[in-house]
């Protein structure tokens, strides 16, 4: 088999140190199978990295299958579909589908993985329109616990459990993705001065205008401490800024948000008719590696008190930078799907992200999340960057027992006991 140590061992969350005992780049499916016998062989647990953006937690030992080789990205225009290889990021599939008018259901990062973020879900910028991204496959090929190559197609119990199941039953190789037409889209952010607006009266305006909107707007409230850098735009330097973020494909986006740019001063104010090609710049999330830990709550209803002392505990007086993120649910998202995807129930998706050291960030986040505990439904596989338990919520009992079965059944060695990974 053969091993290399160099760059595939980095990871886009560097708070988590990756000390396999081996590390195989993949460029084929056969490549994963060799892998994958060795492994089960050798009795050895075996990771897959891409981009390294969900890590849920260290690796130590075991076989790591670096996909990040694996980057070849085909458009079929007339089925609107794409055929993706494991390594690739959601840049290239945006990049690739542009010019035939379609678009497929990134997230908000570009950098993201663009497997493991749909064998997680996906919830995209334009998830309430078109739901998760997961809904939207149509095929997987995927390399089982007993190193074989299967394929898996919908109504097929594999394609039920990768789906939302993350990577607990295999090193998936390629998924074959729907696209939809959607040329250009009205997005951006609409930002406020947190110190002058207060956050509580911000999130409590959103949380009303959410029950207004229609199933075409997708939309998330954030709050981000910012350390006072120069390396930051000037008007974000040591600013507590508290935003709404949108994307709609409708024409009326200026009168929809009104309502909002009524509320206070604006800070700053991006929200435009832009190409597809450029809705990453509607979060902006950063594109450097960086240490952070997070995690996140399924609310089915956003209690706005709670809520607002949450947001006092992790703004700027926290023992850590927090960036809290508020996505609105529904619409697409609460449709039935015949994947694992869980608490499609849930009405608004809490996520905390912190910076710094793990314990420092448990110590923040531990009792914000506590706050939520009454309301919480589950946590999100996309969301759980190891400031929890690795697996605790993040399924429903059902969905749980009938993954554990798959388990038994396509990866009787347990050689994915790691979980999901990125």
């Amino acid at each position: 088999m053969n091993t290399s140590t160099h760059d595939e061992v980095t990871s886009f969350q560097t708070g988590f140190d990756l000390r396999p005992d081996h590390v195989v780049p993949v460029r084929t499916s056969e490549d994963v199978v060799a892998a994958v016998r060795h492994a089960a062989d050798a009795r050895l647990p075996v990771t897959v990295l891409a981009t390294g953006h969900g890590l849920p937690g260290p690796v130590e030992g075991g076989v790591l299958i670096s996909t990040r080789p694996m980057d070849r990205v085909t458009i079929d225009a007339g089925a609107r579909t794409a055929r993706v290889q494991a390594g690739v990021r959601w840049r290239d599939v945006v990049a690739a589908a542009a010019p035939h008018g379609l678009a497929p259901l990134n997230g908000s990062a570009p950098g993201v993985g663009a497997v493991s973020y749909t064998l997680g879900g996906g919830l995209g910028i334009l998830a309430r329109e078109f739901g998760y991204a997961a809904d939207h496959v149509r095929s997987l090929d995927v390399v089982t616990g007993d190193g074989r190559l299967r394929h898996a197609p919908p109504g097929s119990e594999l394609y039920w459990g990768l789906l939302g199941g993350g990577r607990r039953l295999g090193v998936v190789t390629a998924l074959e993705i729907g696209l939809v037409p959607v040329r250009t889209l009205y997005g951006g952010s609409l930002s406020f001065d947190g110190r002058e607006v207060g956050p509580r009266a911000l999130l409590e305006a959103y949380e009303e205008w959410t029950r207004t909107v229609p199933d075409t707007l997708t939309s998330s409230f954030a709050a981000v401490p910012y350390p006072d850098l120069p390396a930051l735009p000037p008007h974000l330097r040591g600013r507590y800024v508290v935003s709404v973020r949108v994307a709609y494909t409708g024409t009326d986006g200026d009168r929809l948000l009104a309502p909002l740019r009524e509320f206070g001063p604006v800070l700053a104010d991006s929200l435009r008719e832009m190409p597809y090609a450029e809705s990453h710049t509607i979060h902006s999330d950063p594109d450097f590696p960086h240490s952070y830990y997070g995690d996140s709550a399924v609310l089915g209803e956003l209690d706005v008190a709670r809520a607002g002392e949450l947001l006092e505990r992790t703004g700027p007086g926290a023992g850590a930078m927090v960036v809290v993120q508020i996505n609105h649910l529904g619409g697409a998202l609460a449709r039935p799907a015949p994947n694992a995807v869980p608490y499609r129930e849930g009405r608004f998706l809490v996520r905390l992200l912190a910076m710094g050291g793990r314990q420092q960030a448990r110590a923040v986040l531990d009792p914000a999340f506590a706050l939520l505990a009454p309301l919480t439904l589950g946590r999100s596989v996309n969301f759980a960057f190891g400031a929890g338990d690795r697996t605790a919520g993040l399924y429903d009992a059902g969905t749980d027992k009938r993954l554990a079965e798959l388990e038994s059944r396509y990866d009787p060695a347990s050689l994915f006991r790691r979980g999901v990974s990125a």
